[in-house]
């Protein structure tokens, strides 16, 4: 009898003890906040911001455009694993309600992030970038309040690089008179182009905007205003604005808007200044 009784204590202490330690290991294993994110452009925010109290992944290539894109049984997983899922508001997202509806994930906050200073709304530009960085952090803070002085303390020192690398460009663009290049530009990369300082005097969209009417509209305003250098998009039809360059026989370059859209570009300023030594070669030719 107290042989047996020994063995069902012994029995219920190992148990104990094995269920503390299985619970002591679980926060390590789950404290982290899951976060999903749309594209490049919030991924790379969240890496910086978010440090070891977060793990991300994100859905969309860089290199492909958000409006073709189409949902993949492994993002439906993502999303159901997930805490936060973060997008832009973007008309090009339209798959994102139906990736939501089909994760099934009640635990799941979604935050919608818009960035914009003034008309721009391209992220590419440094002023945008560190709106998006707040509103970013801020919705970090939402879901985990925990780490919220940490997400807000890595915002705004990578806030400080951003302005440091826009302090950079604009003093190797000063160097250029850029306000005399003349440029037409897809519609995607005109709130960038705009902010390097270039002279925008026509956008065009995607390739299958481009009708022969449309394309005979826009070849007769760069002839008028004597345009010398395209700008294509890479995301949304890098290919878009070659028959403009054609017919008005100039210079033509695609930039990206997305981080990792050209090789080794995975940050932000690796993005920009690939896109700034694009421009800078163009005028300088």
């Amino acid at each position: 009898m107290r042989k047996a009784s020994f063995l069902l204590i012994t029995a219920l202490v190992l148990s104990l003890v094995f269920t503390l330690m299985v619970s002591g290991c679980t926060p390590e294993a789950t404290s982290k906040l899951k976060v999903v994110t749309s594209t490049s452009l919030i991924v790379q925010i969240v890496e910086r911001i978010g440090g070891d109290s977060v793990e991300v992944v994100n859905i969309i290539p860089p290199s492909q455009c958000p409006g073709h894109f189409d949902v993949k049984p492994g993002d439906i997983q993502k999303l159901a694993d997930a805490d936060l899922f973060l997008l832009h508001g973007w008309q090009g997202e339209m798959f994102s309600q139906e990736l939501i509806t089909s994760a099934n994930n009640p635990d799941l906050t979604v935050v919608i992030v818009n960035a914009s200073v003034g008309e721009n709304v391209n992220w590419m530009a440094p002023p945008v970038q560190q709106v998006a960085t707040d509103k970013i952090a801020a919705a970090l803070s939402q879901v985990d309040g925990e780490n919220s002085a940490t997400y807000e303390k890595l915002a705004i020192e990578y806030k400080d690089r951003i302005a440091a690398k826009e302090a950079e460009i604009k003093a190797r663009l000063a160097k250029v008179n850029l306000g005399a290049i003349k440029v037409m530009c897809a519609d995607q990369q005109t709130g960038f182009v705009k902010w390097a300082g270039l002279n925008v005097v026509a956008v065009f969209g995607r390739p299958d905007t481009l009708t022969p009417q449309v394309v005979k509209e826009l070849v007769d305003k760069g002839r008028e205003e004597s345009v010398t250098l395209i700008i294509d998009n890479l995301q949304s039809g890098q290919d878009a604005g070659a028959g403009l360059a054609e017919e008005l026989g100039c210079k033509r370059i695609i930039l990206s808007n997305f981080p990792g859209g050209f090789d080794n570009t995975e940050t932000w300023e690796k993005a920009i200044d690939r896109n700034i030594e694009l421009i800078l070669g163009a005028v300088a030719q």
